[in-house]
């Protein structure tokens, strides 16, 4: 191995191993152009492309373009990675139903529901709005119910697609809203799932005065179950008339 080569890799498994959750590659490459200035960026994306093969032992890939150190414990790095929360979901309900209506466009009218109002973890969104045609449409559409399951810890991220993908029965769109400190391998693999499922996906900062929503994957567009759509309405004007006739 020439010895130029062996050095970048040596200082990139040393940058590794300083950053337990982990490096993508252009953030390896920027490090290593700064160690290493006067070297070609070819040199260094030449030694350091298949970095997990080179150097098996030291270095691993959890998913695409995320490098790791194999010394890296995960538990370790999400408490540190994580401070305590001091807040609480519910704050961002309404903040976020007010970015889906006005900053994204996905709803004419929102709002927040949340907790287990209709009795069923799995029932009740956190945020719910509707897409409906204005008395100035010419061409008048039945209305679309958009919900959002929203969560502020990253462990909860797999409940929170489970409970996300379930809400597809009765509505047209469904969004993920994630914190934007998930691992970066979790949050490849979270998005990964939500194209797959067609659910959209956002992240967030944990801040409620500046929670800065960013829209990493855009819902697609589905037919719901009638059956369950309509029982969904009925549940809600059940335990939230005003909030019904908000919507609808």
């Amino acid at each position: 191995m020439p010895p130029m080569k062996k050095l970048i890799q040596d200082k990139a498994v040393e940058l590794l191993a300083a950053n337990p959750e982990g490096l993508r590659y252009t953030q390896l490459q920027s490090k290593l152009q700064l160690d290493f200035p006067g070297t070609p960026p070819n040199t260094i994306a030449g030694a350091t492309w298949n970095l997990h093969v080179a150097r098996k032992g030291s270095v691993f890939k959890p998913t695409r373009g995320l490098f790791k150190h194999t010394g890296t414990n995960d538990e370790e790095v999400e408490t540190t990675v994580q401070e305590p929360l001091k807040c609480t979901e519910e704050q961002f309900y309404k903040p976020f139903a007010q970015w889906i209506k006005s900053e994204l466009g996905e709803c004419t009218e929102a709002d927040s529901l949340g907790g287990n109002r209709f009795g069923r973890k799995w029932g009740t969104p956190d945020v719910v709005g509707v897409y409906k045609s204005s008395a100035r449409d010419i061409v008048k559409f039945n209305p679309e119910i958009v919900t959002a399951e929203i969560k502020i810890n990253p462990s909860d991220a797999i409940t929170a697609f489970g409970q996300a993908v379930a809400y597809r029965l009765f509505s047209s769109k469904v969004y993920l809203v994630e914190p934007d400190t998930m691992l970066p391998e979790d949050q490849d693999r979270i998005e990964a799932l939500c194209i797959l499922f067609g659910i959209g996906l956002v992240l967030f900062k944990v801040d409620p005065e500046a929670p800065e929503f960013q829209i990493r994957v855009r819902a697609r567009r589905y037919a719901p179950d009638m059956f369950y759509m309509n029982e969904f309405a009925g549940r809600l004007y059940e335990v939230d008339a005003s909030l019904f006739r908000k919507l609808f």
